[in-house]
């Protein structure tokens, strides 16, 4: 699999030619309908059998070898060339697929109203079998410890026909918000507590093919730490009772002692003993109501990662990843007009629509651009490509994590799912 960035004057054809792969195929791969033209900025995935390296100046045989993980007499074998011989500036060296490792993969589902839309079944369906879990978002906990249903029709059928499991999510959101309230009524009665966990498990037997159950309690009062660490102890006990594994979700932190009301109840340590894994929620830097910027950008994604792994073993750990991105509406006024959130592929139609081309930010590796919409209004796009992924799943790798969950279904990104397939074995339960 190759990433393309399109340069000024390339054409599908001419990429195809040089990947020696075809139009079709492309197109195929990165949801090109036949009318549409190419962007500059524009990162396509090449559906081939590994990939191509132009050779640089000041590159040397071994330096490639070493950047793509493999001996350099091999590449030298490989590709028919003397391995004591200087290389060409613009040789094409050809670079085999690299090994794949294990992962899990989750993504939220949410759905809206009172059924669940075809559009979100035939999404999850096409991606099912990248993923280990499928997460309907959420079920809402009640102060009484009843739980406020969600419409799962079709879901399960979903998860069974690709091999994914269920992730049952369950949130302390109240009138659309997380409540620290409702959280502290929760986590202060131990009767409310057992007719919760009772009322959970009967719902995941009642749905079926449930496998995980998933607490995403936020914005809890710093004073319930405690509290929701006794919570999710008692938890794990019946539920591992009960057959089910148990996670959560938590706010990224870069240290034990971060202040602020989204960090100071959530206990890294503890939750990376007692629950079987977690989900790190590393995005949102850039978010709607903030000022422009990319929604996940590496170097703070990696900051989270390396404090969490200070507190928990790499096999617990899932990192957060945005499958969206946020065009503002400049200048950005604090408390004025919010950000939309755009897909991948919307954003690229953006760019094309407004002949613009997509620059890439190589520290926050993430893409942007500048446009001037109709009626003369600047804005700013971050969003996330084939390279801003592949540099996530280079993170993930590298620091060995058990996988990745995605927030949330519903924003197409064509590129992610065949890296996902390039880069890992999806475990399946």
């Amino acid at each position: 699999m190759q990433i393309h960035v399109v340069q000024p004057g390339q054409s599908l054809y001419g990429i195809a030619q040089a990947y020696g792969s075809t139009v079709e195929n492309i197109a195929r791969a990165n949801q090109i309908e036949g009318a549409e033209t190419l962007v500059i900025g524009q990162a396509l995935v090449i559906p081939i059998y590994g990939s191509f390296y132009w050779v640089q100046p000041g590159d040397t045989l071994f330096s490639i070898a070493q950047r793509f993980g493999i001996n350099y007499t091999t590449l030298a074998q490989i590709n028919g060339i003397n391995p004591n011989a200087p290389l060409a500036v613009g040789t094409r060296l050809y670079i085999p697929p690299m090994p794949k490792r294990d992962a899990e993969v989750n993504i939220y589902i949410e759905p809206m109203g009172d059924t669940v839309s075809e559009e979100l079944l035939t999404e999850a369906r096409e991606i099912g079998r990248y993923l280990t879990y499928l997460a309907p978002f959420s079920y809402e906990a009640r102060r009484d410890g009843s739980l406020d249903p969600i419409p799962t029709v079709g879901i399960p059928e979903v998860a069974q026909s690709t091999g994914a499991t269920l992730m049952l999510v369950v949130t302390n959101l109240e009138n659309g918000q997380f409540s620290g309230e409702l959280g502290r009524a929760i986590l202060q009665s131990s009767a409310v507590q057992d007719v919760l966990l009772e009322n959970i498990v009967d719902e995941a037997r009642r749905i079926g093919g449930v496998s995980d159950i998933h607490f995403d309690f936020e914005f809890l009062p710093g004073d319930q730490r405690e509290a929701y660490n006794n919570f999710l102890r008692k938890a794990a006990n019946y539920l591992h009772n009960e057959g089910f594994l148990i996670s959560s979700a938590l706010a990224p932190k870069t240290s034990a002692d971060q202040a602020g009301q989204w960090y100071e109840a959530h206990d890294y340590r503890a939750h990376g003993e007692i629950v079987d894994f977690v989900v790190l929620m590393t995005y949102e830097w850039g978010y709607s109501g903030g000022p422009p910027m990319a929604v996940s950008p590496i170097q703070e994604v990696e900051k989270v990662l390396r404090y969490a792994l200070t507190e928990m073993p790499a096999s617990k750990i899932m990192m957060g990843q945005n499958l969206y991105g946020y065009d503002w509406t400049l200048p950005f006024v604090p408390g004025g007009q919010y950000a939309r959130a755009v897909s991948p592929q919307r954003a690229i139609e953006i760019a094309r629509d407004n002949n613009v081309a997509i620059q890439y930010d190589y520290t926050a590796q993430a893409p942007h651009f500048n446009y001037v919409d109709s009626a003369g209004k600047a804005h700013k796009v971050w969003f996330e490509d084939a390279r801003s992924i592949q540099a996530k799943f280079n993170l993930m790798k590298r620091l060995n994590l058990r996988g990745i969950s995605y927030w949330k279904l519903g924003f197409p990104f064509p590129q992610n799912w065949l890296l996902i397939g390039e880069n890992f074995n999806v475990t399946k339960r």
